[in-house]
């Protein structure tokens, strides 16, 4: 009788009751829990978005890190080039070589490393005083505001190639622009032209391009730090007679400090690990001014044909600046003041 009443009921509404839609004793369309969707568990669909992202990191940086990782335990030279899998295995070989400050192959790694930190250490400490100061002083409105960031962020904008081959031709010893202001126009070279691309004048010539091209990126993030800075405890503080510097001592730098705890992690990472800026700059035999970290261990991986040696001295740079990095967030931590 149900089933005949809800035939005749579909009769009436004007359609056609088809068999598959009526299960038996009526109990609606008999597909129904046959057709209907699996659904993902409880808490899986966050893990579910995040696997291709997963993947891909695991393709571009976890499986060539432990490639790398083998590769500094074998005896990897041009001979097996062809067949890496029989190259015989070293152990620690590699790591003794690149740490024996005695020999050539270390006491070159070190010189090298002294040169990374000094050029970062500078590098970064300019950045952030030139991208600080610049972001201070464009807090307040005034007329061509707007083209003058612009314009502050044209350095971080262009492709790394064309802005460190423009300096690298600025930087030419004869017909360079940065000689021609020095020697011919401004006289403080004692009519010399000092070489910029070699020599001990490389080491100034790369901190040059290195601030050039990071301090605007100090200058953005601490621009977008300086939003949150409510511009009332300015106006208190100067109803109090507070100056220039004492705003900036009490009320920037500390509303800035989250901000410049990744800022300056960040720069240091970068500058530590740039590899364009000293090759486009000096190409492949960089001297030892401008011989970064970077470029010593592509040398010493792809112009010696000495894989092992190269891979085990990426190594040892990977673990610095995790200690460096591990050690940096520790310190500034403890400095951070407690909320709550």
């Amino acid at each position: 009788m149900a089933s005949a009443d809800v035939s005749a009921a579909a009769v009436s509404a004007g359609g056609t009751a088809r068999p598959e839609e009526t299960g038996p004793g009526g109990r609606g369309p008999a597909g129904r829990a046959r057709g209907r969707r699996p659904r993902l568990p409880a808490g899986a669909l966050p893990y579910l978005l995040l696997a291709p992202a997963v993947v891909a990191e695991l393709i571009v940086h976890v499986v060539p890190i432990a490639v790398g990782v083998w590769m500094s335990f074998k005896e990897l030279t041009l001979f097996y080039i062809r067949d890496w899998s029989k190259a015989p295995g070293k152990g620690l070989g590699n790591y003794r070589v690149a740490v024996d400050a005695d020999g050539a192959i270390g006491a070159d790694l070190l010189r090298s490393f002294l040169v990374t930190l000094a050029v970062t250490l500078l590098a970064v400490a300019l950045s952030w005083l030139f991208g600080a100061a610049a972001a201070i002083l464009m807090q307040d409105r005034f007329r061509g505001r707007g083209p003058l960031r612009a314009l502050f962020l044209v350095p971080y904008a262009l492709p790394v190639y064309a802005a460190v081959m423009t300096w690298a031709f600025m930087f030419q010893r004869d017909n360079g622009l940065v000689n021609h202001v020095l020697a011919d126009q401004l006289h403080l070279t004692g009519g010399d032209r000092p070489f910029w691309l070699i020599g001990g004048n490389s080491f100034w010539a790369l901190v040059t391009v290195v601030v050039w091209r990071s301090w605007p990126f100090a200058f953005l993030v601490l621009t977008a730090g300086m939003q949150s800075v409510s511009r009332d405890l300015y106006e208190a503080s100067a109803l109090d007679g507070a100056g220039v510097w004492r705003q900036i001592r009490h009320i920037t730098l500390p509303a800035l400090r989250p901000v410049n705890q990744v800022l300056v992690l960040v720069l240091f990472l970068w500058t530590f690990n740039d590899f364009n800026t000293p090759f486009v700059l000096f190409g492949r035999a960089a001297p030892e001014g401008g011989d970064l970290v970077s470029v010593h261990i592509y040398h010493a991986s792809f112009v010696t044909w000495n894989f092992g040696t190269g891979s085990a001295m990426s190594v040892l740079l990977l673990l610095f600046l995790l200690l460096a990095t591990v050690a940096y967030l520790l310190a500034t931590s403890r400095r951070r003041p407690a909320h709550g």
